[in-house]
Formats: structure tokens, sequence, C-alpha cells
């Protein structure tokens, strides 16, 4: 026996026909390969992150114009109204702005950055962008085909600044999706 055997006083019988039934099904799915729901949920997942990656792929190829004229239509099917593209030269770091109408009460001016990014978008592009925005709008929103750093997510809900929400890549193409 093993030492921490030799210590044992007591054993939970139900516990140990757990665990060994566990490993016996573990064992078993092993020598038939993949069970039918694991092949199932594997091939979804490909599935999907092929459909999203070659979506990704190919908005990292576009234009930047094209691009933001994309971002453009998509705040426009969220509800956003009044969604306009900045001009290219003297825009400031802001690639758009539109309102965003709640329940026809409240609205809100919401300026947006389009990111084509392959990587990753860092905390200074968001300080950047936050600097940008203030005096011009009410919220900010960055759409980047890449990731964040968990140092720019920080960054985006940093208290006492003005927050910016961030919608990465895998979070756009859903979006898209819809």
């Amino acid at each position: 026996m093993t030492e921490k055997g030799l210590k044992t006083d007591k054993v939970d019988k139900e516990k140990v026909k757990r665990f060994v039934a566990k490993q016996e099904k573990e064992s078993s799915e092993k020598q038939n390969g993949l069970s039918l729901t694991n092949i199932q949920e594997t091939s979804e997942e490909l599935i999907e992150f092929t459909w999203q990656g070659e979506l990704l792929e190919t908005l990292k190829s576009v234009t930047p114009e094209q691009f933001e004229r994309l971002c453009q239509r998509f705040l426009r099917e969220l509800g956003f109204v009044n969604v306009e593209v900045t001009q290219r030269t003297n825009d400031g770091g802001i690639d758009g702005v539109g309102v965003l109408k709640l329940g026809g009460v409240l609205s809100f001016t919401v300026v947006f950055q389009a990111k084509r990014f392959k990587g990753s978008v860092g905390a200074s592009i968001v300080r950047d962008f936050r600097g940008a925005m203030i005096g011009r709008a009410d919220k900010g929103l960055i759409i980047s085909t890449g990731t964040f750093t968990r140092e720019a997510k920080k960054e985006a809900q940093r208290d006492g600044a003005p927050p910016i929400d961030l919608i990465d890549g895998n979070e756009y193409a859903e979006k898209l999706k819809n």
C-alpha cells in the first residue's frame, strides 16, 4: 500500500465505485475512439471555427475604407441612426460617429474606430481613441478583426474615464452572422 493508503481510516464505497466506473468509461472511449457526443461537439466547433476564421480573413483583406463602411452598416443594423464615416484625413483617430436612441427618449452620440488587426489591440490604442473622443461623444466603440489585450480591456473600463466598448473579431463575426 502507499503511504496515503496506510493513513486512510475510512473508505467511501460509493465514491470508489464512481471513480472506477469513470475510469472504465474513459478507458473504453479511448479504445473505441471518440464518443459520438464528442465527435458531434468537435465537428460543430470546427465548422464554427472555419466560417469565423474565413470571414475574419476576408475582413482583414478589404481596404480600410471598405471595413469602415461595413462597420457603418453594422451599426445601422443594430439600431444606430445618423451613422457617418468621417473623412480619412484629419479624422483625429475617429473613423465614424452615430447616434443610439433608447426607447425613443434618450439618445447617445457614439464615436467608433474600426481596426483591421491580425493580432491584438493594445491599451495605447484605447487610450489614444479615448483622447480623440473626449468632448465629441458620450460613448466610444472600437470594432476589431483581432483581439484585445487584457490591458486594453482594463483601460476601456478604467474608473473615472469615459467608457469604451470593445468588439473583438469573434464577437463581430457572430453579430454579422445574426
